[in-house]
């Protein structure tokens, strides 16, 4: 599950978009990106593993810092699942329409994503067992397709396409790193959901670790077949397809399209899963109204929950047919992995007598070196863009203040 909600839809657009700063040395770019995350991986395996509670980011930042930061950083979670999922779904209609133009019509394009959304609602409402077992098909669907494109791409590699143009700038550099966060986070939506994983100490810290060697080991091949193939790349605006399409002739694409609409639905499935666990959370915290707190009786699911993401997300995908979120959703990530790193070496101080879970050794220097990295990556986002997190955070705070409100009200 955690590969499956890793792997997105941003593998199949990126390598062209890093392209035109980095260059060849987009391949270091993926390498240094791996090298980031593996810090906030090994950050999150040893906070994860101390609780077996829903919540996720928000439950570490809760005992760590308070309600108040936890709060927000929850706020920023909910956020960035909806509009990461809103963004996602409507992409696939767009890669639909490789099949039939018609599938892009704006009323079939509603349709489309209504039946995926109720889908998607179903299967997360039935349990977790079971969209576990819906989410292992999806993994090993996506998979396949980008291993067959990787085996064969690399029989096709022009040795020509790897010569170094243009060197860049750090900031250049720093800023394709910041965008390939996006294609590698992802792993907090699982750990949201702690409170309904069987030995989460154990659990947890392999599968964060197990998935980010696939997923990087995938990403960094997934480059150099894309840049030693398509000489187009830093134009494509669907990079894999057209490389495929390169060396696999029309059927390539047609297996690189199939896997990319699979690999978003896996996604978009998971999203909702860590996505409903935010407002159930909140609410457990006396943070929501009690309504979202509802488990269902026999299936033992969020349902209100899980029932007000769906309706949110769908909504927002339907008044934007497209949300320009790569860029808001890295940042928004980015923040709480940071938030993550500290809450390492708060946690190791207020719960210094917990015993019985995954103890990262020079546990502290890692989390102070992730909190340098995260400081690192966000001083490479524009003003803009960290403006309207900010905004995003002001919003989160009035609502905090407004609940408080009602609370003492009440």
């Amino acid at each position: 599950m955690t590969i499956n909600s890793i792997i997105g839809a941003g593998i199949f657009g990126l390598p062209s978009k890093i392209l035109p700063s980095s260059g060849v040395y987009s391949v270091a770019a993926f390498f240094a990106c791996a090298a980031v995350v593996l810090i906030f991986i090994l950050c999150f395996a040893e906070v994860s593993s101390r609780f077996d509670k829903t919540g996720g980011p928000y439950i570490y930042t809760l005992a760590s810092f308070g309600r108040f930061p936890a709060f927000l950083l929850g706020w920023l979670l909910l956020l960035s699942r909806i509009f990461t999922y809103a963004t996602l779904i409507n992409l696939v209609p767009t890669y639909l329409s490789f099949f039939s133009p018609q599938l892009s019509e704006p009323y079939v394009r509603v349709a489309i994503m209504l039946a995926i959304t109720t889908g998607i609602f179903y299967v997360n409402h039935i349990g977790v067992k079971n969209l576990a077992a819906v989410s292992n098909f999806f993994t090993v669907s996506k998979l396949l397709p980008l291993a067959v494109f990787i085996i064969v791409g690399l029989f096709y590699l022009q040795p020509s396409l790897f010569t170094v143009k243009h060197t860049p700038t750090l900031d250049e550099f720093s800023n394709s790193v910041l965008l390939l966060v996006f294609a590698f986070g992802g792993f907090e939506t699982v750990l949201i959901t702690s409170g309904e994983i069987k030995n989460p100490a154990k659990t947890l810290p392999f599968a964060l670790l197990t998935a980010t060697a696939v997923v990087a080991f995938f990403y960094i091949l997934i480059q150099v077949v894309s840049m030693g193939t398509l000489p187009t790349l830093a134009s494509s605006s669907k990079p894999l397809a057209d490389a495929a399409v390169g060396f696999m002739g029309n059927g390539g694409g047609l297996l690189i399209t199939i896997g990319a609409v699979v690999s978003i639905l896996g996604t978009l499935m998971v999203i909702i899963l860590g996505g409903s666990r935010m407002p159930f959370a909140l609410s457990e915290e006396k943070q929501f109204p009690a309504l979202f707190s509802y488990v269902h009786p026999t299936y033992k699911t969020p349902t209100s929950s899980i029932l007000a993401v769906s309706v949110v997300a769908f909504a927002v995908a339907v008044s934007w047919t497209f949300i320009s979120a790569l860029t808001i959703s890295a940042i928004i990530r980015v923040t709480y992995y940071l938030v993550g790193c500290a809450s390492l070496i708060q946690l190791r101080r207020v719960m210094k007598d917990q015993t019985g879970f995954y103890k990262v050794p020079y546990g502290n220097i890692i989390a102070a070196v992730g909190i340098l990295l995260s400081l690192w990556l966000l001083s490479t986002a524009k003003t803009s863009e960290l403006r309207n997190a900010l905004i995003f955070l002001l919003a989160g705070a009035f609502i905090y203040l407004l609940q408080l409100y009602f609370i003492k009200r009440k």
